[in-house]
């Protein structure tokens, strides 16, 4: 997240500090439970729209895309124009646009609604830490206000999933985007009333608009190149248009911010080793992170029949347990230094990655993926803390908002490419082993030339209509059979991912105590588990 080192004007008044925090918890909680609770509704989603699968990605890449590409804008417009104004406005866009979502009528506007979605959150996320910051002056408040509302919106995050499931085995779908409104008038009501204004009257010279321009051209050309090869193929002349623009637009980026006076990522903060190698480590492991996340679901309810509340549930464990131990992960840094966490948390999760490619089709959650969701989670705890305090302790402490910062970018930007990246493996792997499959039944060409027109909507295709009784049962397991291979391939590549950010933290990550830094991580956390 992006803290503020510098607020002007007088101080917040005492009884105000409560509001702040009240607004804060709740504004930034939408858009966090938004980023995983919306992976539940996805199979019921693509059902209802009879979306294909590449359509249901950009459901997530869409609003991914412009929160990771934005999210290191949202803080100077802040600083410049007011942060209580530019939370507000963030809130107000964020809110219209779940209102969009919730009344789609096709895939096609909901995507749109979510990309709107993406820019409220990229103004909404930097700047409810921007008011904390504004309001607690003291070092030693500013701590305890932060750890607040990094547990409360640990909680919302853990709990979101579970009431996104309910209401979509209960209401609908689209009331995961409509409860967003009353929520966010409470938010808005408070935020207006009762938060006081805040900025940094040094602010000067222009933001760097080229840098965010530049960014999102990048990732969405390259994102749209890799989702369209799934089902195109590399061939494709669009695909690879595509992937040629997103690789030249963020290479302009890059020679963008070396020119820029006041880049949006300073590139000066790489020469450190261990600001680069954390950055390397994030965008590894959450890759991996948000992949699993995008596809689990998905195997849990179209294949293993799980309601979308028992999904929501699953990884309720992981959280939990991230959230008990978080603490205790805090203090690791301080007693053993950077590496050996750094090195030993991402070899952890790679083996609860590699868990989950175990189960077939069927049999009890506690015996099949919990196991995995476990040893996942303790993975991530001896990470995600370490991971915080070694990138704001890798440069000097008047850029220690400004790293965090990044890092988070990095990590959306990381599940974001790995949703597209992911679909192609999948794709892959569940063609393949559908065509063996379908090869041992006696299938009627009609049938045949009907399920093919669905292979693009993976496990939620459905069986021929046409066909008998007995033929649509071995058509519906051979679907399931093929999206498992397609799951236990992305979990395992999954599991190289975090092995080579476990390689990255040994090569690259100096291995010294922590002193200011020590201290960093336990008030303002770097990227989230949920991405």
């Amino acid at each position: 997240m992006i803290a503020i080192t510098r607020a002007d004007g007088p101080p917040c008044a005492p009884d105000a500090r409560r509001w702040v925090l009240v607004a804060t918890i709740l504004g930034s909680s939408m858009a966090f439970i938004d980023g995983t609770v919306v992976n539940v509704a996805l199979p019921t989603l693509q059902r209802d729209l009879g979306a294909t699968q590449a359509g249901v990605q950009w459901v997530v890449q869409a609003y991914a895309l412009f929160l990771a590409a934005l999210i290191l804008v949202g803080g100077p417009l802040g600083d410049r124009f007011g942060r209580r104004r530019v939370f507000a406005l963030g809130v107000l866009i964020f809110t219209a646009a779940s209102v969009a979502c919730g009344l789609a009528q096709d895939v096609g506007q909901l995507v749109a609604a979510r990309a709107v979605q993406g820019i409220g959150g990229a103004l909404l996320v930097p700047g409810s830490l921007a008011i904390i910051s504004a309001a607690f002056r003291d070092e030693q408040e500013r701590g305890r206000a932060i750890g607040t509302w990094s547990g409360f919106t640990a909680i919302t995050s853990a709990l979101g999933p579970v009431l996104g499931g309910w209401l979509v085995d209960n209401a609908s779908w689209r009331w995961v985007f409509l409860i967003n409104a009353p929520l966010a008038a409470v938010v808005l009501a408070i935020t207006l009333l009762k938060v006081p204004e805040s900025r940094y009257t040094e602010a000067t010279g222009r933001l760097d608009w080229a840098g965010a321009a530049l960014a999102t051209l990048g990732l969405g050309a390259l994102v749209y190149g890799l989702t369209g090869a799934a089902t195109e193929g590399w061939g494709d002349p669009g695909v690879l248009t595509a992937v040629i623009v997103g690789c030249g637009a963020l290479a302009g980026f890059v020679l963008a911010e070396a020119r820029e006076r006041a880049p949006m990522m300073p590139l000066g903060l790489f020469r450190s080793r261990t600001f680069s190698g954390a950055n390397v480590l994030t965008l590894l492991l959450y890759a991996a992170l948000g992949g699993a996340l995008f596809f689990f679901p998905f195997n849990l309810v179209q294949v293993q029949g799980y309601g979308s509340t028992a999904a929501g549930a699953a990884f309720l464990p992981m959280i939990l347990i991230m959230f008990g131990l978080s603490r205790w992960a805090g203090g690791l840094i301080g007693r053993f230094g950077a590496k050996p966490p750094l090195v030993v948390g991402p070899v952890i999760a790679a083996a609860g990655f590699a868990l989950f490619a175990v189960p077939g089709v069927g049999g009890s959650y506690w015996t099949t993926f919990f196991p995995a969701i476990v040893v996942l989670g303790i993975g991530m705890t001896i990470t995600v803390a370490p991971l915080t305090t070694t990138v704001m302790g890798a440069v000097e402490e008047r850029h220690a908002g400004l790293a965090s910062g990044i890092n988070n970018a990095v990590a959306r930007t990381a599940g974001l490419l790995a949703v597209a990246l992911f679909g192609i493996v999948v794709a892959g792997a569940f063609g393949r082993d559908l065509d063996d499959r379908l090869a041992d039944l006696d299938l009627a060409p009609e049938a045949r030339a009907e399920l093919d027109t669905q292979r693009d909507r993976l496990a939620g295709a459905e069986a021929p209509e046409g066909a008998g009784a007995e033929a649509q049962a071995a058509v519906r397991n051979a679907v399931d059979a093929s999206f498992v291979t397609g799951f236990r391939l992305v979990m395992l590549v999954a599991a190289g991912m975090a092995l080579a950010s476990a390689l990255s933290a040994w090569l690259l990550i100096e291995d010294k105590p922590a002193g200011r830094e020590a201290r960093a991580g336990a008030t303002a956390p770097a990227a989230s588990a949920s991405g």
